[in-house]
């Protein structure tokens, strides 16, 4: 899966994460609830939802947001979106942990590691396997 520089949302989706990276979260979050309702594919879903989820005030928000983004991914006939799956699957798995139901916490973190051959071999997928590995040691 690639990212369009051109898509009006990943460009949208860009400029939130630079002020995010200022400290400045509320306008980061006006340019990600912009790239949302301008999102029209499973991919700008995906990648627009995913950045909303990050900014929401409350655990059961935050999960709406990431089970929209995973549901997007997860209507993308792509073999590359794969690559995203354990992350949205660990957000999941937090915010059920964070809800207390362990249950729902354990099967996205398995479903997480399910899909650790399509992690990269790099700090980001290293990281990725830690916490899901953290979040199954916690709830199982």
């Amino acid at each position: 899966m690639e990212f369009d520089q051109n898509n009006e949302v990943v460009k949208l989706c860009a400029k939130g994460m630079e002020f995010e990276g200022k400290g400045q979260p509320e306008e980061a979050l006006k340019l990600f609830q912009k790239a949302w309702n301008l999102s029209k594919t499973d991919f700008e879903k995906l990648t627009s939802a995913h950045y909303v989820a990050r900014h929401q005030g409350s655990i059961e928000e935050k999960l709406n947001w990431d089970l929209i983004a995973l549901n997007s991914a997860l209507n993308i006939d792509d073999l590359t979106v794969k690559g995203t799956l354990p992350s949205l699957y660990l957000n999941i798995g937090k915010c059920y942990e964070d809800l207390n139901d362990f249950e729902n916490a354990r099967k996205n973190y398995l479903s997480a590691k399910s899909y650790f051959d399509f992690l990269p071999s790099d700090g980001y997928g290293n990281l990725i396997k830690m916490g899901v590995e953290s979040g199954i040691k916690r709830v199982c």
